[in-house]
């Protein structure tokens, strides 16, 4: 049976509201321009969710634009380069069905035409309104003589259309839901990839993140190989919007969660999980783990991975990404500027200020010049902070248990007991690997100086609070800014309850070193172009846990990725195995690191799909998938 595709233009076919877009060009220089696209963007939601007759809105609509026939190209340029990303990575579904593809729009002809034509839409394929202009060019009005000016105006178009078999509606508005409603369409798919209406997704038969989706479910020519309409994506702990935005344009299946999850709740929802998102209050621990089947990729949005069990996701063939660089100079900045506050005791005099009690003095009140800093871990975040340090006048000292190269004028420790009973000021930059539990104690206290500044903005396990908070009380430490800790709530309604509340001059935040908005939209954007390239291509750098591997783009070849176990011989099996189905070999890439082997092959385009058994069968193999 013959079957027919019955697409909408506005957010569908282009990523915006043509009308809207308009708009920002023909009041480009009008006074109350700001005004009238709010209420041309309001009139055109209410329309589309079918809450406003549409006749009404359409006339308030061009009201507001006073729009002239020269916006037109303009507009038309400006569509062109905002179609929706799934429609132009499948131009080819468009070529081979275009005979039987239409555009049903309440849009306008005018510019709806030349950004269709060029994907190989046929011009009389396309229904819409046009538009009426005076003798000034001006744009005044609409036909009304034709039925997708008023209310209803796209069933009544399919009906005289009279299509023959199937007909599939794709679209994002009440107005494509009305087709199905009036049996005229099997189904309706309610298209996301640019907006999501609850009123209109309640009414969808099948929910269509991307057209990808849509091909996907009927079996139709798509430029993807690999199902990233199948891909579901979890993201915890309000992960910057970035991130889901990027995600969902790619054309995977995303859902958020505001919160961290207990292990309980995670183990049950990652079942169907292929990529999740976290950071630092999220544990991936084995008893989840062992519920992700589908599990392909982590992202940490953070710098620390100490919450995810990397050595199960190794075992799994999961690789896990994190964003390295992202945070380091919000939380350089966070150091600096709690050293000042601590050095001037300013915790307790803003306190007593709020208190109405006026305390002015200047004891234990200090300049930074001069003063030596301690950094502990010479890593990205301590690097970067002892440039600033060095900047704003501190002697900057440094330990890290690897070689590290130092900056500026910084001097290097050969060892901890040297940095703590040197310098004034402490700060900890360390990672939450496990041999750090408990690296700053009773002992450490012991030899470091009198009224020393000491901050950990690292993680919450490597310093024993109750020896802190012991030696907050006897003097030792004149200050302290502690921003992490070995217990932390998990959500933003849950009480912290540390020893260290209400202790004199002491910074207490709830893990926000990393949390400024320019942070976390740098890493929101980091993580999923990670996420997405070893998806793509199988590159895994900056992966925290698998060999690290960039590969080059794929061209007229398939790529086969075989994660297996590493153990002597896989390498010479899977080439025995192509060797024995005559398939050459275009390239190939090999990583190893002591638990995997991470084996890449570009092969011909031609070959045995009985191959992939083969591979698949291979013994010691984790995990396999094939991209084209």
């Amino acid at each position: 049976m013959e079957r027919h595709i019955v697409i909408d233009f506005d957010s569908t076919f282009t990523q915006v509201e043509a009308l809207d877009v308009l708009g920002e060009i023909s009041l480009a220089s009008d006074k109350e321009k700001e005004k009238n696209l709010r209420e041309v963007e309001s009139l055109t939601d209410l329309g589309m969710k079918g809450e406003l007759d549409f006749r009404e809105s359409l006339e308030e609509r061009l009201r507001l634009l006073k729009a002239h026939e020269d916006h037109l190209q303009p507009l038309i340029e400006n569509l062109k380069e905002r179609v929706s990303s799934s429609f132009i990575r499948n131009r080819q579904f468009f070529e081979e069905y275009h005979e039987n593809i239409y555009i049903i729009s309440n849009g306008f002809k005018e510019f709806i035409v030349p950004i269709v034509e060029d994907y190989g839409v046929r011009p009389e394929n396309v229904f819409a309104n046009t538009f009426e202009f005076d003798e000034h060019g001006k744009i005044v009005g609409f036909d009304r003589e034709n039925v997708l000016s008023s209310n209803n105006g796209k069933v009544e178009q399919l009906k005289r259309l009279n299509l023959q078999g199937d007909v599939y509606v794709i679209g994002d508005g009440y107005t494509d839901y009305e087709i199905k409603a009036s049996g005229l369409a099997n189904k309706f798919y309610a298209f996301t990839e640019n907006v999501e209406r609850e009123k209109v997704l309640q009414k969808a038969d099948h929910i269509t993140p991307s057209l990808d989706e849509f091909l996907f479910v009927h079996n139709m020519n798509k430029a993807i190989s690999y199902p990233k309409n199948r891909i579901n994506v979890l993201l915890l702990e309000n992960v910057h919007q970035d991130a889901v935005d990027i995600m969902k344009k790619e054309g995977y299946n995303v859902s958020v969660h505001p919160g961290a999850m207990d292990e309980d709740e995670l183990a049950e929802r990652i079942k169907d999980v292929s990529v999740i998102g976290i950071r630092s209050k999220t544990h991936l621990t084995k008893k989840v783990l062992e519920n992700a089947n589908r599990l392909i990729g982590v992202g940490a949005f953070c710098i620390g991975t100490n919450q995810i069990d990397l050595e199960e996701c190794l075992k799994k063939g999961i690789a896990v990404f994190n964003a390295p660089f992202s945070n380091t100079r919000s939380v350089v900045e966070l150091a600096i500027g709690e050293i000042i506050l601590l050095m001037r005791n300013l915790p307790d005099k803003i306190r007593l200020m709020h208190q109405g009690k006026w305390e002015k003095s200047a004891n234990n009140s200090f300049e930074t010049r001069g003063k030596k800093l301690g950094i502990i871990g010479y890593g990205n975040i301590g690097a970067q902070l002892s440039v600033v340090a060095e900047s704003i006048g501190f002697d900057v000292y440094y330990y890290d248990i690897e070689e590290k190269l130092p900056l500026g004028n910084v001097t290097k420790c050969n060892s901890l007991e040297e940095l703590l009973s040197t310098v004034d000021i402490i700060t900890l930059h360390v990672d939450g690997r496990k041999e750090n539990l408990n690296m700053i104690g009773e002992e450490e206290f012991n030899q470091m100086k009198d009224e020393v500044i000491f901050l950990n903005l690292s993680r919450g396990h490597v310093v024993d609070i109750k020896a802190l908070k012991k030696n907050i009380e006897s003097g030792k430490v004149l200050g302290a800014g502690i921003d992490v800790f070995p217990k932390e709530p998990k959500t933003n309604n849950e009480e912290f309850e540390s020893e260290l509340r209400g202790l004199p001059n002491v910074i207490l935040t709830p893990h926000i070193g990393g949390s400024t908005l320019e942070a976390q939209e740098n890493i929101g954007n980091f993580v999923p172009g990670k996420i997405i390239e070893y998806i793509n291509t199988g590159s895994t750098t900056n992966s925290v846990n698998f060999p690290n591997l960039q590969l080059p783009v794929l061209k007229d070849a398939h790529r086969l990725i075989h994660i297996h176990r590493n153990v002597p011989g896989i390498l010479a099996d899977i080439n025995r195995i192509l060797a024995d189905h005559d398939i050459n070999i275009v390239g190939q890439y090999l990583k190893t690191n002591e638990t995997i082997g991470y084996v890449i092959t570009d092969i011909d385009k031609e070959y045995d799909k009985a191959v992939i058994k083969d591979l698949k069968g291979l013994k010691g193999t984790i995990r396999f998938r094939v991209l084209y």
